[in-house]
């Protein structure tokens, strides 16, 4: 832990913000031709999971936190939280639905994942670019609509409802963006 200067600033840092830690999730370096420069930065809140906008500066400080990073796996939903596993220490972490946002409807019991932790507190989670699920249900394609890219929804076995080509059909195990939730390739 320690002083960052906003020309320190990247995507993917994390910064005490107004007492909490954040995450930030975009920054811009902006220098209009009058006045002075600053950066726009998005942080997401680790304790809240709420995101704001700010502006810092140029060449303000912040506190860059340590975060690290564990391999995890996911046990099981309890109420309003996910109970995560480390794979080495066997301790149990439990994560607020609200920081794993859209992420929860591709979380697969007893998969593995890299838990954010700060201090004793897992404060999130980062997703792989692709995720794997298996297709439970999907409804028929339209015939003609073959042409123009048509597309229909699937149920995957996570429940995660996604839009496919026609040609996936149940069984089939599809790749997805889990930051977008669109679909990727079939496997």
């Amino acid at each position: 832990m320690g002083k960052i200067t906003t020309t320190q600033f990247k995507k993917g840092i994390f910064i005490e913000f107004r007492g909490e830690p954040n995450l930030m999730t975009d920054m811009t370096f902006v220098n209009p031709g009058k006045g002075s420069a600053f950066v726009r930065t998005k942080l997401k809140s680790l304790t809240s999971g709420k995101v704001i906008e700010f502006t810092f500066k140029s060449g303000e400080s912040a506190t860059e936190l340590d975060v690290v990073t564990r391999e995890m796996q996911f046990l099981y939903k309890e109420s309003d939280a996910f109970v995560f596993m480390d794979n080495f220490s066997f301790e149990q972490y439990n994560i607020k639905k609200s920081l794993l946002s859209d992420f929860v409807k591709y979380l697969r019991s007893n998969d593995t994942y890299q838990v954010l932790v700060l201090g004793d507190e897992a404060v999130g989670v980062r997703f792989p670019k692709k995720i794997w699920l298996k297709v439970l249900e999907s409804s028929e394609g339209v015939k003609g609509n073959s042409s123009s890219g048509a597309t229909k929804m699937v149920t995957t076995e996570t429940g995660a409802i996604v839009t496919v080509p026609l040609f996936i059909k149940e069984g089939d195990t599809i790749g997805i963006d889990p930051e977008t939730g669109t679909y990727l390739e079939r496997g």
